[in-house]
């Protein structure tokens, strides 16, 4: 993040280090109120998630002291916006896709539950993720963002199935384990899981452990 955001800030002037930029995007980011609009209509809320991000961007370059340097702030903005918006800019994780198709072989519904913003979609198409993938849900879909319970629950409804059948899998602690369960989901820490293929396997013993 911060090695991105020093080389784009940088075309466009800003003096200020990768690790700066780093240190203070994820500081700026826990200040940050959960990017949900429940009284908005859904035609506006694409624009508000744009504007949730310019704030942050503006408050990353002021934390990390660049804010003055920058020339042309809603060029680098765009820029940077747009740059993320590029399935280019991201990676699965190696092992994704087979540990996906793994559970749909099963006939286990797949979704993903994101606190991030509409941009998820074309990235999750450019990663060749959306084919298994039963459903997405993001904070601006369920009016709440993670670690709130109303996310989860929003994704059950739409994938049909109870909570105590559901495993929510996260690499949060606070946003993803203990969010899903609060809602009632068992819940598994992706760090812990090494090759992604052995997913099925830890569900199998998670069973097993609840039966």
């Amino acid at each position: 993040m911060g090695e991105t955001y020093a080389r784009i800030a940088g075309t466009f002037g800003a003096v200020a280090s990768a690790e700066g930029l780093e240190a203070a995007f994820r500081a700026a980011f826990r200040r940050m109120p959960p990017m949900a609009f429940p009284d908005q209509p859904p035609r506006r809320r694409a624009a508000l998630e744009r504007d949730w991000w310019r704030d942050l961007v503006a408050a990353t370059f002021s934390a990390a002291g660049a804010e003055e340097s920058v020339r042309d702030f809603e060029g680098c903005f765009n820029g940077l916006f747009e740059h993320f918006a590029d399935a280019a800019a991201w990676r699965a994780r190696p092992g994704t896709r087979q540990a996906l198709a793994a559970l749909r072989g099963r006939g286990i519904r797949t979704g993903i539950v994101s606190n991030f913003d509409h941009r998820l979609g074309v990235i999750l198409d450019g990663l060749a993720l959306t084919p298994l993938l039963d459903v997405v849900v993001l904070p601006s879909d369920a009016g709440v963002a993670k670690p709130h319970a109303g996310i989860f629950r929003f994704a059950l409804r739409h994938l049909r199935v109870p909570p105590e059948e559901t495993v929510y899998i996260g690499d949060d602690v606070e946003h993803d384990v203990e969010g899903a369960r609060a809602a009632g989901l068992h819940a598994l820490d992706i760090t812990a899981v090494t090759p992604l293929t052995e997913i099925l396997a830890r569900l199998e013993r998670l069973r097993s452990d609840s039966c």
